[in-house]
């Protein structure tokens, strides 16, 4: 069994990578990308360093892996973190240098399609960090949001525990990133509607694991980067959230029962469901639309632990994954579910 921990922080002043593992979308779309480097450098006090791939679409998976490793392996490299997601970072996973990570160990942030590389370094022995890439989170137009801010802010730079709150307001309605108006006002939010309990009964604490259920599913298939000995899991707390191709309950259902079947659902003792998107460009629903999309995720997500894990704590609507805000949790990290509280707190 590969003991996991906690790589070391970096402190203002340090170089932090900058690397696109999944797609070259800063090529595309470089102003959410400059945005977000500017934040990295005014708001956080790091110096973004690219790579060969971070703005080039079309890299190979070794070319994208080449620079994941050469970032692992700079002595003067403190953190890295993915600009974006994409959709094939699974194939990038094989050319991985899995010594070289594991003697070199950094905080790697990122999620959606880096679910593959957060799943690698939890083999690895290296705690990593969902959430917050450059384009989306600090990309976000006008202002981060708060709670992403300062969520990163503590996982970058400070160590124990730390609280996560409901958002007040959320948002997962995107505008076009081409188009140079969408970062002359902030994204329209609307109210949260806090954390939804079920199984509440006990106090849970274990180290993280999971990420985007169709980046899992995929893990799955190729039977990649899933521990063959499913102990390592026992007690721990999944963290599940779905992406803006707005998969259907039906597709969440059989997700999470071919899971169940493999014997993962009923080894963590806790659930946190992320808050779902709703909307995309190619499903511009509306809210009511929105709020039965949502409404079918949950029973689907209840469906199959009713089945596979009928007592374990589940939280819906944590603000981490593809909305925002966004919050950071650690992978691999503690993360404590306090059910009579009704308190997350993660170790940063």
């Amino acid at each position: 069994m590969t003991t996991i921990s906690y790589p070391p922080k970096p402190s203002p002043g340090d170089r932090i990578a900058v690397i696109s593992p999944g797609a070259g979308l800063p090529g595309l779309f470089p102003r959410p990308h400059e945005l977000g480097l500017e934040r990295l450098r005014e708001e956080f006090g790091l110096v973004p360093v690219e790579y060969p791939t971070t703005r080039r679409m079309g890299a190979t998976p070794q070319e994208r892996a080449d620079d994941v490793n050469a970032a692992f392996a700079d002595p003067d490299i403190k953190v890295i973190m993915a600009s974006i997601g994409g959709d094939d970072q699974i194939t990038v996973l094989p050319f991985l240098d899995r010594e070289l990570i594991r003697a070199n160990p950094k905080p790697f942030f990122g999620m959606s399609d880096n679910t593959n590389l957060l799943a690698y370094l939890h083999n690895t022995g290296i705690v990593g960090y969902h959430g917050a890439t450059v384009m989306t989170a600090l990309g976000r137009p006008v202002a981060m949001d708060t709670l992403t801010a300062d969520s990163l802010r503590a996982a970058l730079f400070t160590s124990g525990g730390y609280e996560l709150t409901p958002a007040e307001r959320w948002n997962d309605v995107n505008r076009d990133w081409a188009d140079p108006a969408t970062f002359e006002t902030a994204p329209p939010t609307r109210p949260g509607g806090g954390w939804t309990w079920v199984n509440p009964d006990r106090v849970v604490e274990g180290r993280s694991w999971g990420g985007c259920l169709e980046i899992l599913g995929w893990l799955l298939m190729a039977d990649r980067e899933i521990a063959r000995d499913l102990s390592v899991y026992d007690g721990g707390v999944l963290l599940l959230e779905t992406s803006e191709e707005l998969p259907s309950g039906e597709e969440v259902f059989r997700t999470l029962r071919n899971m169940g079947e493999r014997g993962l659902l009923r080894r963590f003792s806790a659930l946190l469901m992320g808050r779902p998107k709703t909307w995309s460009f190619e499903r511009p629903n509306s809210p009511e639309e929105a709020d039965r999309y949502a409404v079918e995720q949950r029973e689907a997500v209840l469906r199959a632990m009713r089945v596979y894990a009928p007592d374990t704590t589940i939280v819906f609507d944590v603000d981490f994954g593809h909305t925002d805000p966004q919050l950071v949790i650690p992978y691999g990290g503690l993360v404590r579910v306090d059910g009579p509280a009704r308190r997350i707190t993660v170790t940063y």
